[in-house]
């Protein structure tokens, strides 16, 4: 049966074993019920589910001296555990044990409960039990492979298809929440507890009080505590580390031990099943990693405003490679300013490193400086490459090695028919044994050189065209931003990756695209003679 609001309905098989027992009960005067126990819903081989607990506690106090139950498998489905149960804690608390359609009744036929039928009838139930746990997950592992969702409830914003319940679909109704939280995240540079704060002024239910008030859902998250239904800032890091958003659908990070030990571990992320575009995305890849980068930074937010740092994240010593510290001092004129330091210097002790001190308004200037230079180059050495894919000798020169190819694939086909008809020649004797073995020999000799020629040229073709740079749509992220005379965290998230404080308060910038960089700067050096012909030419 299913669930109807917050009151679950009883199964039919429990509806039909009540019958049995209490039919059972009234044709025995010696039996009068004192209670019923039902953990419908649970598996047998769990010993901890709630009503069996409450049996348990009804026999240590007294309160019973009898149990009944439909069958074997009904008392439960782990054979050493039933067994336990039968033969040494029943007599224990001289509980008489009844199992109607197994015939056994310790009291009235006392060789019943210790015949080799039960333990190998307890044996088979346990055994059924493994054998469906195994389907039962085999099923389930190829549905997630498909990338069919099989969870009870979706994530915050996702609701099951009304034609599929396997695949999800966009809930419109919180869809643009989720989108807020990004974009403050990504683009106002506000941190998990702001963004929480935001939302609970706003009046909007976390994703537990969505789903059980809005939508309906029988749903608990044992994490909370009562029944606000506020944002934490877990909830908020959950939703932004969730591929969910971006049309993946990622399974498997949980599992229970096994059908008999129902302990839930967590899986290593190697073992999550991971399958991509399997629904409509809420949020697009691009503002998504932006998140995640955020995330994957040693970010500290100001206590004052909620926000992320503008240096937040980039900032390291170029000794010792860790953070730097942010402080604020009075000069002597009584004006205020901020500066970073080395966080072991700080933290740790000044023997292990020193300040590496910097004044916040010298780094943005230093930075901005940098990153106009930066941008200057990267115009200037795509340009070059421009050149060089203009040239019509570079072009002339991968058009001969594909025709040396050619040529050499032409020429194994031609010995290749000679040393078909070596055979024929042989055997009608136009040449000898001798002959044909050594001609065999020189054939299969030129067909591997040239084979071996024409991987060089396949490698140097490859060469050509891996150098070869046809688009450099990551030059056009800081191309954007060329003449920029203020910094903003969004800024530096698209074009830095670290900042270098030397100790002199230097720094070294390594920008984003580092190895895009080289792969130009390494395709204008290996086309310097293109380069030096159109200089001749002009």
């Amino acid at each position: 049966m299913k669930t109807i609001g917050k009151e679950k309905q009883e199964s039919n098989s429990v509806t039909s074993q009540k019958t049995l027992l209490n039919e059972f009960v009234e044709e025995h005067d010696d039996l009068i019920v004192y209670d019923t126990y039902i953990d419908d819903g649970f598996t047998g081989t769990d010993f901890n589910r709630p009503s069996f607990q409450r049996l348990l506690e009804d026999m240590r106090n007294g309160n019973i001296n009898c149990v009944i139950v439909k069958d074997l498998s009904r008392l439960g489905r782990n054979y050493i555990e039933v067994g336990n149960y039968i033969e040494q804690v029943f007599p224990l608390f001289n509980i008489r044990f009844i199992a109607i359609n197994d015939f056994v009744d310790s009291v009235k036929n006392p060789a019943s409960t210790n015949t080799i039928l039960v333990p190998f009838k307890n044996l088979i139930n346990d055994e059924y039990c493994r054998d469906t746990s195994i389907k039962i997950r085999t099923s389930l592992n190829g549905k997630k492979k498909k990338g069919e969702f099989i969870g009870a409830f979706p994530a915050y914003g996702y609701i099951k298809s009304p034609k599929d319940k396997h695949k999800l679909i966009i809930d419109e109704s919180v869809a643009s929440i989720i989108q807020k939280i990004f974009d403050w995240n990504v683009n106002e540079g506000l941190g998990k507890i702001a963004i929480c704060h935001r939302l609970n002024d706003l009046g909007i239910l976390n994703p537990t009080g969505h789903k059980k008030l809005e939508l309906e859902q029988n749903y608990e998250n044992f994490g909370v505590q009562d029944n606000t239904y506020t944002w934490t800032p877990s909830t908020i890091r959950n939703i932004l580390n969730n591929e969910v958003y971006i049309g993946n659908t990622v399974q498997g990070k949980r599992r229970t031990k096994s059908y008999k030990v129902h302990k839930v571990e967590s899986v290593p992320k190697e073992g999550w099943v991971r399958v991509e575009n399997t629904h409509e995305p809420i949020i697009d890849k691009e503002t998504f990693e932006k998140a995640q980068e955020l995330s994957r930074r040693d970010t500290k937010i100001s206590q004052k405003t909620k926000e992320l740092s503008v240096w937040a994240g980039f900032l390291k010593c170029s000794d010792c490679k860790r953070a730097m510290n942010k402080k604020s001092s009075t000069n002597k004129s009584g004006s205020k300013y901020e500066y970073y330091i080395c966080s072991t210097y700080r933290k740790k002790s000044n023997n292990l490193c020193t300040k590496h001190s910097i004044k916040v308004e010298n780094l943005e200037k230093a930075v901005l400086k940098a990153i106009n230079l930066h941008i200057d180059l990267l115009i200037d050495t795509e340009e070059i490459v421009k050149q060089i894919n203009d040239s019509s000798f570079q072009n002339t020169k991968n058009e001969n090695i594909q025709n040396m190819i050619i040529a050499k694939q032409n020429e194994i086909s031609k010995i290749s028919n000679f040393k078909r008809t070596l055979y024929e020649d042989w055997k009608s004797e136009d040449i000898t044994r001798a002959e044909y073995l050594e001609y065999k020999q020189k054939y299969e000799n030129d067909i591997e050189r040239l084979r071996q020629n024409i991987e060089m040229l396949e490698k140097e073709k490859q060469k050509y065209e891996s150098q070869s740079i046809s688009s450099n749509k990551w030059i056009e992220k800081f191309k954007e931003q060329k003449g920029i005379t203020e910094l903003s965290r969004d800024i530096m998230m698209e074009l830095i990756d670290c900042i270098y404080v030397k100790e002199n308060g230097d720094i070294t910038i390594k920008f984003k695209f580092e190895d895009e960089f080289k792969r130009c700067l390494e395709y204008i050096e290996n086309n310097k003679d293109v380069l030096d012909e159109k200089v001749v030419n002009l």
